[in-house]
Parts: C-alpha cells; structure tokens; sequence
C-alpha cells in the first residue's frame, strides 16, 4: 500500500544520478512517513477502542493525525517537498483506493439483516439520495439568486448536491457495533450507506455529462442518463459476480494443490468487474459493489474453507488500509493544501442545507415505507432521527470533490472542494464523536428488534406479507395507495423465495446453504472492519 503510494507520489522518477539519488530519499522518507502515520492510526482506534473512548472513533483520530502532521510540515516550511510525497493522482485515489473499500462494504453485508430491509435500504438509497441531492442543489442555487451564498449555475449546484449527497458513516457504525443497536437499524444504515455511494457517483457523472453536453433544459434527459448508467453498472457488476459463482462451482479448484490458485482467480474477479465498466463507459464503483455483494452471497460458498478464511482475510485488510489512508490523507490535504476560504458564507450555509436535505430524505422516505408497513412493523421515529445524524461525509463525497476541482472552471471546483473538505471534518468528529450520546438520548442502545424483519416470513413460505392487515377500508384514495405500496413490498420480500428455490440451488454447490447461517448474528457478519481501530476478529 504505501509502495503504492509512493510510486503514484513520485511520478518522475529521476535515472540513477545525483538527482535521481534525491528522489529515492524524498521517496524513502515518504514512505517511512506514511506508514508511520498508517500505524500511529491503528494503534490509537485500538486503545480508543480498549478504553471505549467514543468521543474520539478510529475515522476522527486517523483525520486529526493527517490534519497535525500536515500542520507540522506547514510550520517547519517543508510543505513543497512532503507535498510531494502525498502527491498522488484522483485517478490513483479512485482506481486503488476506494474499490476494495467498496468491495469490503457489498461483500460483508450480511444477507438475512440485508434482504430483510430491502425494500427500505432501495428507498433510501436510491428515492432518497436523489432527493437529498436535488434539495442540497437547488437550495444552493436558491441562496446563491438571494446573494447570501456565492452564486454557482444550477447544474453546478446540482454537481455539489450530488457528491455531497454521498454518506460515510464509517465512524457511526463503529459505535453502533460496541453499543449495541437493533440489527434492523444497523442494517438500514449500513445498506443505504452502501448503495448511496453507487447512486450519488451515478447522479453526479450524470449531472457533469449534462453539464459538457450543454444538455441542461432537458431534466429528462438526466433522469434517463442516470438510470442507463446505474442500471448498466449495476449489471454489470451482477453479471461477473454470477460468473464467478458458476466458475467456482463447476470448476473443481477445492482440491488441496489448487488453493493459491483459487483464491488468485476469487481476488482477480472484482477489479476484473470494475475495469470492465469503466472501460465500457459506466461506473467501476457502482459495478464492483454489487459483485461484491454477488461474490459474497453466491461465489463465496463455493470455495474451500481455506480459500474462505484467505479471502475474507485479504479484502479486510485491504480496505482497512485504504479506509485509513483515505481518512489520514484527507486531513493532510486539509491542513496543507491551499483552500478558497474566500466564500466562507457558502460553506456554513452548505452545512445547513445539507442538513435540511438529509432530513427531507430520510422522514420522506420512511414515511412513505410506513404506509405499507403495520403498525407493528413500521419504522419507529427514533430510528428516522438516528438515519438523519448518521449522514456523515466521507470518503466518496471528498473524492467526488477531487474530481470537481478538474470539472469546473473559474474556481468554482475549488469552492466545492473547500465546502467539502469542511463539512467532511466537521460531520466526522462532531457528528461522529456524540454518536453515543446520540444513541443514547434517543434509547435504541441494545439489540431490541423494535420491528419485525420480512426476511423470516418469507423464508418460512409466508410470502402473505402484511395482508392480515386491513387498510382497504374505506376504499378511498390514500387506501389505495397504501394498497399498491403493500404489493410493491410483497414483490421485493418474494426475492428471497426466488433467491432460496432457485437462484442458491443454481448458483452454489450443495454446501452453499451454510453461508446463511454464519450471519445468524449481527455481531458476526456485521461486525466486518468498518474503521481503522477494528483489529480483533470476532467469532
């Protein structure tokens, strides 16, 4: 990882003369600089960890650890050559860094907590980041006619939107998993965290396409823009990972001499996905999601119990070192690199309007969700509060901003990339550091299943869903809506019917019904590394 990095940071790489002696210095003290930082970062999420220190998680202390030792080389006037160091591309940070990440999130998804709020994670994921993304933009617009924000065009506030739109909540899900919340909560959380990421890379490539083609008046032409390009990826990445299930399965590489081979093949397979869709135009991170969530529900079985514990093993590891890079980096670049603070006002105002959009999402949605549920079943409203604060900024949205800087002219991207920056830092370690006493105040600590997981009705053959529930009398207007709601969420609860009778049967070999019992618990499947400070392995 950090050779990697040092080779990305160092892109003219002198020949063998005095010169070039200099660069392997500067390179070697880049290197020994950050892993250093790599491990002050997992020692520190350990001990906080150890001590259950919660107003300090693993994301917040690897960020301040970036923001001092960028500070640091600010004062020691040292900052053009360890900026140096850290100078690696947004196509390295897109193309090595966050794929394992995204892999990590769809591979440990746990399949019953998962399956079992689908319905729910899709409308937040999806209904609800297109609207948090169109509230953020057009609020930003709406600030910038009335001159209190510094004024963007409408398809740039649309851009901003997006990528800010895209949630991390890294740091709350790891105080989640040392309280103790109801699995249904985590699974909501981490679900719709999972596929937002895919949805707002989705939204905002299509909002930059529409902005080059000159295509702006025609919103339908975004909307359709955006489904080719979800809907393609997604596919896509499907399409390998069922691939791969039907390899493993038929291939017979379980034997003892065919091991290293085997997970070879098991590791190629998810770079293998996201190359393939961005070589054909679509979205790598979208693509490699959903073969990790394929590979893990299908493939997975498929493989010696060997290969099982190597790669489950290795793609933790990658990503937990990615996941802290990323944090240490974007404190670095924070403290060291040369930020618009010249429109102060349009960064506290994105702060509020985000706010305002996250909550137009999250009680939008459930709302609409408990239309279709019963009373019984319906999503309580300390869990809707507990969604909201959990949309911090992370990874994907300061990527997103990266690439902006590119995308737009006039420092528009830099004003973005700064609105970012602050808001990732802020959400992180205040947002972050009162997620227990969130928790807390609001009583979902402790594992109390507040409602009831479709999951086991219809894998018990009870593809009835709620229909011992009558909300057809009357027969007015909101009746029938709630009816048509009902049907849509008995069709996306009979997936797992289909998943069960033929999809496993077609996909796994005769083993492959074990998967489902290694996430009986959410402290097992679920308790996958999600921050730096996460070094035990849990049974």
């Amino acid at each position: 990882m950090a050779t990697g990095l040092a080779l990305a940071a160092a892109p003219h790489v002198a020949s063998v003369t005095g010169s070039g002696t200099v660069e392997e210095q500067a390179a070697g003290v880049g290197i020994l600089l950050q892993i250093s930082m790599l491990v002050l970062s997992f020692v520190l999420g350990h001990i906080l960890r150890r001590r259950k220190f919660y107003y300090i998680p693993e994301a917040s202390g690897s960020l301040l650890i970036g923001m001092i030792v960028g500070g640091l080389a600010n004062i020691s006037n040292t900052q053009k050559s360890i900026r140096r160091w850290f100078n690696f591309r947004e196509d390295f940070f897109l193309l090595f860094l966050l794929p394992p990440i995204i892999f990590q999130s769809g591979f440990s998804l746990a399949p019953k907590p998962f399956f079992s709020n689908f319905d729910a994670i899709i409308t937040f994921a999806i209904l609800g980041t297109f609207i948090a993304s169109i509230v953020t933009g057009l609020l930003v617009y709406l600030g910038g006619l009335l001159y209190i924000v510094y004024r963007l065009p409408l398809v740039e506030c649309m851009m901003f939107g997006a990528l800010v739109s895209a949630t991390d909540p890294v740091t709350v899900l790891s105080i989640f998993q040392e309280l103790g919340t109801d699995t249904n909560l985590y699974a909501l959380v981490f679900g719709e965290s999972v596929l937002n990421d895919a949805v707002a890379i989705s939204l905002y490539r299509s909002m930059a396409s529409m902005r080059t083609h000159h295509s702006g008046k025609n919103f339908f032409l975004v909307i359709l823009r955006f489904l080719e390009n979800f809907v393609g990826s997604m596919s896509s990445g499907i399409g390998v990972g069922l691939i791969s299930a039907l390899l493993f399965k038929y291939a017979a590489l379980g034997v003892e001499n065919l091991h290293n081979l085997e997970s070879c093949l098991f590791v190629l397979f998810p770079y293998f996905s996201y190359m393939l869709a961005e070589g054909i135009g679509l979205s790598g991170i979208i693509s490699i999601l959903f073969t990790g969530i394929v590979m893990k529900r299908y493939t997975f079985s498929n493989l010696s119990d060997d290969s099982q514990r190597f790669t489950a093993r290795f793609f933790h590891l990658l990503s937990s070192l990615a996941e802290a890079f990323v944090f240490i980096y974007m404190g670095f670049d924070i403290a060291i690199e040369r930020q618009s603070w010249s429109h102060i006002g349009f960064i506290f105002f994105s702060i509020i309007f985000i706010l305002v959009a996250r909550a137009a999402n999250v009680f939008s949605c459930a709302y609409i969700l408990n239309l279709a549920r019963p009373p019984h079943c319906q999503i309580p409203r300390q869990y809707q509060q507990a969604l909201w604060y959990s949309g911090l900024r992370g990874a994907m949205a300061f990527a997103l901003a990266l690439q902006s800087v590119h995308d737009l002219p006039d420092g528009h991207g830099e004003t973005i990339f700064t609105a970012t920056t602050s808001i990732v830092v802020l959400t992180v370690l205040l947002i972050g550091g009162s997620t227990g006493t969130m928790l807390e105040a609001l009583q979902v600590v402790g594992d109390s299943n507040r409602y009831c997981q479709l999951y086991e009705e219809s894998s018990n053959g009870n593809d009835t869903g709620y229909t011992g529930q009558n909300y057809d009398e009357g027969a007015s207007t909101s009746s029938k809506f709630r009816s048509k709601l009902r049907d849509l969420r008995r069709s996306t609860s009979s997936f797992a019917l289909l998943d069960r009778n033929y999809l496993t049967p077609i996909f796994t070999s005769q083993n492959g019904d074990c998967n489902d019992n290694t996430t009986e618990s959410p402290n097992e499947e679920l308790t996958i590394f999600r921050g730096p400070g996460d070094l035990e392995v849990h049974d």
